[in-house]
């Protein structure tokens, strides 16, 4: 989370207090606020003890005003005034929080200095760790349109660290929202926040959307990560090892397989549906990063790995003749299947130009599946406008149709422009 400032830089001598002037005329003048004689006295000799940087005695001095019966309106605004200077100068910031407050709507404040001060109360009470005033004098800064960034981060994180992860949650993603119509990117605390809250809530989709925000803005691992966990759970893929073989290939792309089951169940699953170049190319890389260390483990991606090199062998010896018979069939899926081939082999323009022709010819058995392969195709050959149009036309499959829109991402790039080639 943001650092927020202390208590001491929030509060500036300038704006709150030390100026005030007290004039001693009789009560019943119209002209401007006054103060009787009785109150004039102890409130006079408090602001002399202040202006000689005695503040303890300026204290005492105003504990004898407030003990006076019936003080005028105006007579406890110059209390409170000259009570909150003293209080800050003596760094009882509880005290001079209370004195503030007492200040707000008296309708002897200006409406500058009292927006200035709900936002110095916001900070106050935080540091205070009253979290349920800090959120309520800031939202009241935020409401009036006057709130600087760091009074939005307060009630943000009040909210969140006083448990009220509705209202933390609430309350950002409306901050969030109106940063990205705005054009800007909204900060990475902020989105953590929402998505924290959400986790707390235990609201799927709110945290599902909150980890697309991230990874929208701040594409890192870590996030990318828990946003696969997210999919690898999902019931539409529990069931169907070909959506589950689509999302591990964003999960490869994106550095989210840590696990050595993770790179087994890819590979088996990629050997199963015909794809031993997937196969292999998971496989190398899980020993190049050195995550089979359990024997286990190791005998048995080596084992799915000895089976891919040899599976790869015979399917690219055939694949050229494989691709001309594609490209005399009347209809798509041979086109595809050679398709997945080449992709799998990482040679992306002809998988694209494949994939293309079987979607063009029509008839494929599973089309969304192939749309997404050719976005994935185009994507890995540099055609990202192109990968982009790919990925938006994956319709009719909930699970294919989200990786759709999460390889859009990783088009676009951070922030949500298409990424340089």
């Amino acid at each position: 989370m943001n650092r927020l400032k202390p208590a001491a830089a929030l509060l500036s001598a300038t704006l709150i207090g030390g100026g005030l002037s007290l004039a001693l005329v009789p009560a019943h003048s119209a002209d401007k606020p006054t103060v009787s004689r009785a109150f004039g006295k102890p409130l006079q000799a408090a602001q002399k003890d202040e202006s000689k940087g005695d503040f303890r005695a300026a204290l005492a001095e105003l504990d004898k005003a407030r003990a006076l019966p019936k003080p005028s309106p105006y007579e406890t605004h110059a209390i409170n005034e000259l009570a909150l200077y003293a209080y800050v100068r003596t760094k009882n910031y509880a005290a001079a929080a209370q004195a503030m407050e007492a200040t707000i709507g008296d309708g002897f404040t200006t409406t500058e200095t009292e927006h200035t001060r709900l936002q110095q109360l916001a900070g106050l009470y935080y540091q205070l760790k009253d979290y349920g005033k800090a959120a309520q004098f800031g939202e009241r800064a935020v409401k009036g349109g006057f709130a600087t960034g760091n009074t939005i981060t307060i009630v943000s994180q009040a909210y969140y660290i006083k448990g009220d992860f509705r209202n933390a949650e609430k309350f950002t993603t409306g901050v969030v929202n109106d940063e990205i119509k705005r054009g800007a990117t909204p900060s990475e605390p902020q989105l953590q926040i929402v998505l924290d809250s959400c986790v707390q809530l235990k609201d799927d989709s709110c945290t599902e959307r909150s980890l697309e925000r991230l990874v929208t803005y701040y594409s890192k691992p870590l996030y990318w990560r828990d946003l696969m966990d997210s999919l690898y759970q999902s019931k539409e893929a529990e069931n169907n090892d070909s959506d589950m073989l689509n999302i591990y290939r964003l999960a490869m792309d994106v550095g989210a397989i840590t696990m050595p089951s993770q790179y087994i169940e890819m590979a088996q699953l990629a050997l199963e549906q015909g794809s031993p170049g997937d196969a292999e190319q998971v496989l190398d890389k899980g020993f190049a990063a050195n995550i089979f260390t359990d024997t286990h483990d190791r005998e048995h991606a080596n084992r799915l790995l000895a089976n891919a090199k040899k599976q790869a062998e015979t399917d690219q010896s055939s694949l050229a003749k494989l691709a001309a018979d594609a490209a005399a069939a009347p209809m798509g899926d041979k086109d595809v299947a050679v398709g997945v081939a080449y992709l799998g082999y990482q040679q992306y323009d002809k998988a694209a130009d494949a994939l293309a022709q079987g979607l063009m010819k029509g008839g494929v058995k599973n089309e969304a599946q192939a749309q997404l392969l050719l976005g994935i195709a185009q994507l890995k050959a540099g055609r990202k406008a192109d990968a982009l149009k790919s990925f938006h036309a994956v319709m009719g499959d909930p699970t294919l149709e989200r990786l759709a829109a999460l390889w859009g991402l990783r088009a676009r790039g951070p922030g949500g422009a298409v990424a340089n080639s």
